[in-house]
């Protein structure tokens, strides 16, 4: 019976050197091959991607945040305008050569209790919650280090999110800069006139023709109250709006006292 079954050609056959024998029982074909195809990896490598870049972005402000204790930062405002070829005019300016009125102004209108809060004031923050629930509109009510949280790595507008995105880094901030850096950063980056005019210096140039030293309480007083909308308040010309602000700024300043700057202006 052996004698009539035909030769086993492939078990007979000698393996061609450098060709080795396949390790499939049986031959491969197409519908074998779709059958038991591996799974398609691109999902997997795109959220992979895209969470590689959340990271990255999540790590801009953890970089940067220490560099700019020492290097002065720029605005994602003025990074757009130099990018879209717009004018910026800011000249960096160190907290000594500002003039204390600027400082007292700033945070009688901005931050109050600057001086006594972590980053963010939650007392003012549980009330534009309240009114975002009830009106639907998130309005301002935040602190100086919120401030510069956003105009170093966020973006304008009045949405929720981006205030939640501010919290945690005024806190970071506020961890790694002194109170007085951090306001030496703020009253040079805050956009302050119509035509790219960014930082105190460059306001009392274009608006006082005077460097932020010399401002007297009244001009810092309307420069300060210029700043929730500087494209449309001139402080050289102050509308009634804007007078009062400024009047309103006066007024707080002088009721704080020295207490309220000491973090920034040392009590004599």
């Amino acid at each position: 019976m052996d004698q009539d079954r035909p030769p086993n050609s492939n078990a007979s056959a000698p393996a061609e050197p450098g060709h080795s024998q396949s390790p499939f029982p049986i031959p491969v074909n197409y519908e074998y091959s779709q059958r038991y195809r591996m799974p398609d990896a691109q999902p997997r490598t795109l959220a992979g991607r895209l969470a590689r870049v959340a990271l990255a972005i999540a790590l801009i402000p953890v970089v940067l945040v220490p560099l700019y204790w020492i290097v002065p930062p720029v605005s994602t405002l003025m990074l757009w305008r130099y990018l879209t070829l717009q004018r910026v005019e800011r000249v960096w300016t160190p907290i000594s050569q500002i003039s204390p009125h600027v400082v007292r102004m700033v945070i009688a209108g901005e931050d109050g209790r600057y001086c006594t809060h972590s980053g963010v004031d939650w007392r003012e923050l549980q009330s534009v919650i309240d009114d975002y629930a009830e009106e639907g509109d998130a309005r301002g009510a935040s602190t100086i280090p919120m401030q510069v949280a956003k105009n170093l790595f966020l973006w304008p507008g009045r949405q929720v999110i981006r205030k939640a995105l501010e919290v945690p880094l005024a806190y970071y901030m506020s961890a790694v800069w002194s109170k007085s850096r951090m306001m030496e950063i703020y009253l040079n980056i805050a956009e302050w006139g119509p035509d790219g005019e960014f930082g105190v210096e460059a306001a009392a140039r274009r608006f006082f023709r005077k460097s932020a030293r010399d401002l007297s309480a009244e001009e810092a007083a309307l420069l300060a109250g210029a700043l929730p909308n500087p494209i449309v308040r001139d402080p050289r010309r102050p509308g009634p709006q804007l007078s009062r602000a400024a009047n309103t700024r006066l007024r707080i300043a002088g009721n704080n006292g020295a207490v309220a700057v000491s973090c920034v202006i040392p009590r004599r």
